[in-house]
């Protein structure tokens, strides 16, 4: 196996918007009668989102962040705190 090296991340800027509950056309309400293993939050409260890897669900108070590419995708409010600043 080849030596691991470290990378940081090129300085990127990017859109994102917290996610506000409301379901459109981008963003479909998740239809399951349980609670979320990620959120606690029941599932109907949860929205989903079609990526370029396939379909995420979006739960409450995640960011939803435009790529590079235009792409959209879901982040959890965590991750986007370590990885994002406000420009």
């Amino acid at each position: 196996m080849e030596q691991i090296e470290k990378f940081r991340k090129k300085p990127v800027v990017i859109e994102a918007e917290l996610w506000d509950g409301f379901f459109n056309e981008e963003i479909t309400q998740y239809h399951l009668k349980d609670s979320c293993d990620v959120c606690d939050a029941p599932h109907r409260a949860h929205g989903w989102i079609g990526t370029l890897e396939g379909g995420h669900r979006v739960c409450p108070d995640d960011w939803i962040i435009t790529g590079v590419k235009g792409e959209r995708y879901p982040c959890k409010p965590d991750i986007f705190e370590m990885t994002y600043e406000k420009v």
